[in-house]
């Protein structure tokens, strides 16, 4: 089945940077764009930036234009997303998939926390 397992969260300060990872397996990786997504608290999980087939062209949202980078490694079957100069809004659970995410299946996340 699929797996998407994302890792490297953790508690930074604002201002800080951490570099998420995610691996996947049990697809045809690189048949398909891939996205980060987050959810935050009492909030709905929202597209934070996407790469396409050969990782030429990313796309983000505007909340994170700027300051997030997205990149993937098809050999690895991963995608990364460098996140500097992190803000306390940036706290959510982040997820990676394909993107767009049609077949709703989700990893387990990992949770960053921006906080002073």
């Amino acid at each position: 089945q699929v797996q998407l397992v994302e890792s490297g969260g953790g508690l930074v300060q604002p201002g800080g940077s951490l570099r998420l990872s995610c691996a996947a397996s049990g697809i045809i990786f690189s048949i398909y764009a891939m996205g980060w997504f987050r959810q935050a608290p009492g909030k709905e999980r929202e597209f934070v930036a996407g790469v396409n087939l050969s990782g030429g062209t990313t796309y983000y949202a505007d909340s994170v234009k700027g300051r997030f980078t997205i990149s993937r490694d098809n050999a690895k079957k991963a995608v990364y997303l460098q996140m500097n100069s992190l803000k306390p809004e940036d706290t959510a659970v982040y997820y990676c998939n394909r993107h767009p995410p049609i077949y709703n299946d989700w990893g387990q996340g990992t949770q960053v926390t921006v906080s002073s």
